[in-house]
């Protein structure tokens, strides 16, 4: 994680921010403000360092981000994020520019989220028993607020899924990683552990990519991100009828916001996903999960 957050500090900062990161291990962000301190968040707090970013800062970032071409990655920055090497996503926040009423780009970018993506294996150990039933996995959706965990929870229940354990054999999982974060795949190949039976479509929009695996990898779980829109719901439902599994995630802490989300209502209705995993953040840091079934019965 290291090298791959000192490769996009301004140069002026590099030494003194590789000392930071060397002492500093469970940084969870790092805040970008023109005219503010840094900002290093963790799960239970902040530490804010003693250097005041510029304007040149910023866009000395934004080049080495964008590897010396904004413009290639103007999509990317359109939609208010990039993910870099080893999985970790930069947020970006400037002017945004309209057209027809979309937004068509975004320009003079001047506060930026480094959001550290790591790996915590088996920290999904404890709640993987209540996504089976008699050996099968059940559909799945695991809901929190931004920020608490759910992609580091996604991430880890596809490596247990796919290797298997003495109580659960093994399954076929495609990971649809559309914004590649979940695999952080460098030329093709995952970064991260997802298991010795897990393939990767990465980059790929998630309706299309569930069709694709589905007609090429013959996958048992399709594990998928950050699903909401009519869209989403549409596609996870045509994997439903086709026999697939789907492991899912979703912003929202209660019920509501899953019903409130387009299409996912009708999902709710239909009962189709079995699981509902809601995780949730102590003031301590520390994370807990609350297992409901297709009945919003509470399990765990």
């Amino acid at each position: 994680m290291k090298q791959e957050i000192l490769h996009i500090m301004p140069v002026r900062l590099r030494e003194s921010m590789a000392q930071r990161l060397q002492e500093e291990r469970k940084i969870e962000e790092i805040r970008i403000r023109i005219g503010q301190p840094i900002e290093l968040r963790y799960a239970e707090k902040s530490i804010w360092l003693p250097y005041r970013v510029n304007a040149a800062d910023v866009e000395e970032m934004l080049t080495f981000i964008s590897q010396y071409s904004l413009y290639a990655y103007e999509e990317e920055i359109r939609q208010g994020y990039l993910t870099i090497e080893g999985g970790n996503r930069i947020g970006f926040a400037g002017q945004v520019r309209l057209l027809d009423g979309q937004v068509s780009r975004m320009t003079n970018i001047r506060f930026l989220n480094i959001r550290i993506a790591r790996e915590w294996k088996d920290c999904a150990r404890e709640l993987l028993p209540w996504l089976y039933k008699e050996g099968e996995f059940l559909n799945t959706l695991l809901l929190s607020a931004p920020g608490v965990g759910k992609t580091t929870c996604l991430r880890d229940c596809i490596r247990l899924i796919s290797n298997g354990d003495e109580q659960h054999s093994g399954k076929k999982v495609c990971v649809i990683d559309e914004r590649s974060e979940i695999a952080a795949c460098h030329l093709g190949i995952p970064c991260n552990d997802l298991g010795k039976r897990t393939d990767v479509l990465d980059g790929c929009p998630k309706r299309e990519g569930m069709k694709m695996a589905l007609r090429s990898m013959s996958p048992e779980v399709i594990a998928v991100d950050e699903l909401g829109g009519a869209d989403d719901a549409s596609s996870i439902e045509e994997m439903f009828l086709c026999g697939c599994k789907i492991l899912g995630t979703m912003h929202g802490d209660h019920m509501e916001h899953v019903v409130r989300q387009s299409g996912m209502e009708r999902i709710y209705q239909k009962r189709l996903f079995q699981r509902y995993v809601f995780l949730t953040k102590r003031e301590t840091g520390t994370r807990t999960f609350h297992v409901y079934d297709q009945e919003c019965r509470q399990l765990c």
